[in-house]
């Protein structure tokens, strides 16, 4: 069994990798971001993704990457795929020590600094998550794309670019919002956007966001936020009916969305204590802590 001389937690997900690097006493050391590593994009460029982070963060507290001096604690989106889980797994590095959860419960650790509460994560993707008093969990959405992700990055996109679609063959009248989301992809004519449409993944769907809420005085644009809002209310109230716990909006999404959440629940929104990249942190420190009393090393 290696010691471990560093905790690293990584944010995972579609659209981007976050890295906070600590030393084995849990004194931050430093933060990079890098590529996506979210599961549904593959395996292999997860690790990828992750160890170009893990190497950008070492390097910045000039240090020098060696994956068997470190407890890794991961949160990433695509876990609750067992075979991606597996092959995840399966493809790692000798590791001091490897803890891997769902992004939303290293986002729960995070928001409530590990009290009880829910969350709901809108980024790339979606999943809201509770954490009771008891000490158990448990999520409701995340089901992934192109079905489920309520609120997210991407299914705003999938049903942004709809009205290109329309605008382009005449079923709708071209306008400012058709001719942003065109150039956000880069495609002048319905045969370079059956093309686009073709070639397109949750995070090209996910890039379309920032269009959607640049418009959002637009008739589409403001139907498509009012029913997130809608959506992130049932999402709440899927985990906490009796409506008793504080309830934290994260990730990439979370600022501009809350205005669109119903004044019912908008009302309970807290700031999020810390981030899931620092949820991942804590997973490692437990990671690590595990792997030295099953070595024996340990009080």
């Amino acid at each position: 069994m290696e010691a471990t001389h560093y905790l690293i937690g990584i944010d995972g997900g579609g659209t981007g990798t976050r890295v906070v690097l600590a030393d084995a006493r849990g004194v931050e050391l430093a933060q990079a971001a890098g590529g996506p590593s979210g599961l549904g994009l593959g395996v292999a460029r997860a690790w990828q993704s992750i160890e170009a982070a893990c190497a950008q963060a070492f390097a910045s507290a000039g240090l020098r990457l060696d994956w068997a001096h470190c407890a890794l604690g991961c949160g990433l989106a695509g876990v609750n795929n067992r075979d991606w889980l597996a092959g995840f797994i399966a493809q790692a590095p000798l590791l001091a020590a490897l803890d891997v959860q769902s992004d939303a419960y290293t986002t729960l650790l995070g928001a409530h600094g590990g009290e009880a509460g829910v969350i709901v994560a809108v980024g790339t993707g979606s999943i809201a998550a509770v954490l009771q008093r008891d000490g158990s969990w448990g999520i409701a959405g995340g089901y992934g794309f192109p079905s489920g992700d309520e609120a997210s990055g991407a299914w705003l996109g999938l049903r942004a670019v709809v009205h290109a679609q329309q605008a382009l063959d005449g079923r709708t009248p071209p306008d400012a919002f058709s001719a942003a989301l065109l150039a956000q992809m880069n495609v002048a004519d319905r045969d370079g956007l059956v093309v686009w449409l073709c070639e397109a993944n949750q995070t090209a769907y996910a890039g379309l966001a920032p269009v959607v809420l640049a418009h959002r005085g637009h008739p589409v644009a403001a139907a498509l936020l009012a029913q997130a809002g809608a959506d992130i209310a049932k999402l709440v109230d899927a985990l906490d009916p009796s409506a008793a716990l504080p309830v934290a909006l994260c990730g990439g999404l979370a600022a501009p969305l809350a205005e669109y959440v119903p004044a019912s629940h908008r009302s309970r929104l807290r700031p999020p204590q810390t981030d899931s990249a620092h949820g991942a942190l804590e997973l490692a420190r437990r990671a690590s802590a595990g792997s030295l009393r099953e070595s024996g090393t340990a009080a």
